[in-house]
């Protein structure tokens, strides 16, 4: 049984115009799924583009191989799979989309391309007949490819859903760090080089060929808030002053960080995959938001930068992280910016002028061992009580008058003068900064 060469003719046609029916298969989708339209046209066109190329290359082979009475008789025709390249696409494409949805997409793109094959052929005076065969090759075709898609895309996300990710996480982390770069010509962010090769600097955790870039775009030019947050019960990993963090605090899978996550979620931000924009640094969680959290935040941490766009993302985030390490050091709960804490911030960002202060107020008592601590200790009792004699003496289990004495010692020592306001504030930072960054080398 011979096919009419309007069956190859149509295909050929289709092939001639695959740019405007590439575009109207993408607007279909965008428009009729929800979860299309959150991506952008240029990432969905490759994948647009090479599965059409496929399905009339198919049709094409189909009908050469009817004309020539090679496949003559129905159901006993080659099968034509999809190629593996374009299942890995697709799987790729399900790991930030509903799998159901990338299957609804193929379907509507098959119904577009179906109607439009058939409006060729009309125009070449098909017939029913010319149809009737290749549409139920086809429709045999797209369900048993449909399966395929299914076990692919579970496959994939099953094994390939932890890596995207750790990956996902990595990259939202070297954007904090500074450590990843904008590729204009590609519009991806990818890991900055800082070796002296293409190959050097950093990559984050997964393959190197996956690692390059992160999927769901995240545009340069918008401007968002870095911040940096944890629960008041728990401290970074070697951060002194604090209780130890609880193990595997925090990253995704750890109770702390998805509670975490969950009383930012209303202000995270998203890239065009709806994927959030977070991750873990030191054992915090951090990432980006669109806006300051309403209300005072009472059940976190949160040190926040200024809105910038992607260029200046590390510089805020560097501020965000002080403003944390401040407000967790001096026990405050809630939501601050480095300028909100003043001169604690000022303390936690410059360790250099703290570590001067150290060996100008406190060096002389190192000398003294244990006794030294002790004075040392009666001065910042006497600070955080506000300068009241009383109040400091209760706190250290002693009589007023043994405060008084130790106070007498101190500026002896030190040379000291604590009723003189700029000897006071320049005792209160070197105590500050030796309790936040530990004893000066």
């Amino acid at each position: 049984m011979e096919t009419s060469t309007t069956v190859p003719e149509s295909a050929a046609a289709l092939h001639a115009g695959i740019d405007a029916l590439t575009d109207e298969v993408i607007d279909g989708l965008r428009s009729q799924l929800p979860s299309y339209g959150a991506v952008s046209a240029d990432r969905l066109r490759p994948r647009v583009l090479a599965s059409l190329r496929n399905g009339l290359s198919l049709v094409q082979r189909w009908a050469e191989e009817r004309r020539t009475a090679r496949g003559a008789g129905h159901g006993d025709g080659p099968v034509y799979d999809i190629p593996e390249a374009h299942l890995d696409a697709v799987t790729s494409l399900a790991l930030s989309l509903p799998v159901e949805d990338v299957i609804s997409a193929y379907r509507i793109g098959t119904d577009i391309v179906w109607r439009r094959f058939s409006e060729e052929m009309t125009a070449r005076g098909g017939t029913a007949e010319d149809l009737l065969p290749i549409a139920e090759t086809l429709r045999a075709w797209v369900d048993a490819n449909t399966l395929r898609i299914v076990r692919s895309c579970r496959a994939g996300l099953q094994d390939d859903g932890p890596t995207a990710e750790r990956r996902h996480a990595a990259m939202v982390r070297a954007l904090l760090l500074g450590e990843a770069r904008w590729d204009k010509s590609r519009g991806v962010w990818g890991a900055a080089s800082t070796g002296d090769g293409p190959d050097g600097g950093y990559r984050p955790e997964g393959p190197a060929d996956d690692a390059e870039t992160m999927d769901g775009a995240y545009e340069p030019s918008a401007l968002r808030l870095p911040f940096r947050a944890r629960l008041p019960d728990v401290s970074a990993s070697g951060e002194p002053g604090g209780a130890p963090a609880a193990v595997g605090h925090a990253g995704p899978g750890d109770r702390a960080f998805h509670r975490t996550v969950a009383l930012l979620r209303p202000w995270l931000a998203l890239d065009e995959t709806g994927r959030p924009l977070v991750t873990t640094v030191d054992g915090d969680v951090a990432g980006l938001l669109v806006g300051r959290p309403a209300g005072l935040c009472r059940s976190l941490i949160l040190g926040l930068g200024a809105p910038a766009p992607a260029s200046g993302v590390a510089t805020e985030f560097t501020r965000a992280t002080q403003a944390l390490r401040a407000a967790a050091g001096f026990g405050l709960v809630g939501a601050y910016t480095r300028e909100e804490l003043g001169l604690r911030a000022t303390v936690v960002a410059l360790p250099a002028v703290g570590e001067q202060l150290v060996r100008l107020r406190l060096a002389p008592l190192a000398e003294r061992g244990e006794d030294g601590a002790q004075l040392a200790e009666a001065a910042a009792a006497y600070l955080r009580q506000g300068l009241r004699l009383d109040a400091a003496a209760r706190t250290l289990y002693v009589h007023p008058n043994t405060l008084r004495n130790r106070l007498r010692r101190f500026e002896e020592i030190t040379g000291t003068n604590l009723r003189d306001p700029a000897d006071l504030a320049e005792v209160w930072w070197a105590l500050t900064h030796r309790r936040f960054h530990g004893p000066a080398n």
